[in-house]
């Protein structure tokens, strides 16, 4: 028979498996007698651990989610993920700091063994270029509106102005997505109404039902319907605040596109959120190899077509646009189609020229007569 603590932890994890167990099914795996269970069971509740007794024919146990954090058991494995997902959140996100502690506070307790493996593992989590109103969430915000979507209650909430690169201000957003699949933007995020510079929202709190809570590019965003609009929108959460008390339970809805990934994605493309496609897709020929372009195109399709030369399908926003992105490129273009992206090189071409023709002379060198 093993030794008293091996058989709590062997039992201990059988109940971490999220499942009921019976007096007898416990006794079988540990090859111990029912009697033996009950005092191991005893013995982990004076732990800390919240066994319950679970009622029926057969009777059994159930490990619930405890008030109190008793002592974790983790196999090795385990560990070193946790150690891994720690030093990842650690860098840069918005519970940076206690990630951080709660990875030192695990190193502390861990064996010698498990101790030196973690030491030897050096994650760096490289995001991302900030951008300039990148802002770090509070975790306080994070739960509440965690909270709320867990619960299905409608929010309440001030929503501060942002201010997009012109320096205007603007809110949350019904569509967005000024990135094309080349180009290094995190996407820019509009609103069906311009604020000023007050520090909430001109006409007063939103409402709204809370569905999901996301993460994109650096920043997140809470989807929800707005019940002022009648519509699905996207706040960024740095700017959400919050107010109490929230209000009635809702039902929730079903969003655009079947899941919020796609709901998402597809409106940071400048869709209705019901696919995932840009709106805009063009084909090209570039005069360059297919080496050169692939890195720089993200979702982009590149076929090579020879040693230099290679097709390009790629999408944005809008056929400037897109016309834009491939421009990138410094190479001979030949558009294969449609003739929407054929007819944005010549409105480009055209401004690109007036903007050569206007632009200032170089002054004259120093000492010239």
């Amino acid at each position: 028979m093993q030794k008293t603590s091996s058989r709590l932890l062997a039992l201990l994890s059988l109940l971490q498996t999220h499942r009921d167990w019976s007096g007898d099914d416990l006794a079988e795996r540990l090859d111990i007698t029912s009697r033996t269970v009950r005092r191991d069971i005893d013995r982990l509740r004076e732990l800390g651990y919240p066994i319950t007794a679970v009622k029926g024919p057969a009777g059994g146990y159930r490990l619930e989610a405890g008030t109190e954090l008793p002592p974790l058991l983790f196999d090795d494995g385990q560990a070193v993920a946790l150690a891994v997902a720690l030093r990842t959140a650690a860098a840069g996100t918005a519970v940076a700091e206690d990630a951080s502690r709660a990875l030192a506070t695990l190193r502390q307790v861990m064996p010698p063994r498990l101790r030196h493996r973690i030491d030897l593992l050096h994650v760096t989590a490289v995001g991302q270029p900030a951008a300039q109103d990148t802002v770090q969430v509070g975790a306080p915000v994070l739960m509440e509106l965690s909270r709320v979507i867990r619960a299905r209650e409608e929010l309440r909430f001030d929503y501060a102005p942002g201010s997009s690169p012109s320096g205007s201000s603007t809110s949350g957003s019904s569509t967005s997505g000024s990135s094309t699949s080349g180009s290094n933007t995190s996407g820019s995020n509009t609103s069906g109404s311009n604020t000023s510079g007050s520090s909430t929202s001109p006409d007063g709190p939103r409402r709204v039902h809370p569905h999901h809570l996301v993460v994109w590019r650096q920043h997140w965003y809470l989807v929800a319907w707005d019940l002022q609009r009648e519509d699905w929108r996207t706040f960024r959460v740095d700017r959400v605040r919050p107010r109490t008390p929230t209000g009635p339970r809702f039902a929730p809805r079903e969003l655009p596109g079947g899941d919020v990934a796609t709901f998402v994605t597809g409106r940071f493309r400048g869709t209705d959120g019901t696919s995932t496609d840009w709106p805009c897709q063009g084909e090209v020929i570039l005069h360059l190899p297919a080496a050169d372009v692939a890195p720089f195109v993200r979702d982009g399709i590149v076929e090579e077509l020879g040693p230099q030369r290679c097709r390009l399908v790629l999408g944005s926003w809008s056929w400037t646009g897109l016309a834009a992105a491939v421009g990138r490129f410094d190479a001979d273009i030949e558009v294969v189609g449609p003739p929407r992206l054929a007819a944005a090189f010549g409105d480009l071409a055209a401004r690109y020229a007036h903007a050569a023709r206007t632009a200032a002379p170089d002054p004259p060198p120093s000492g010239a007569p």
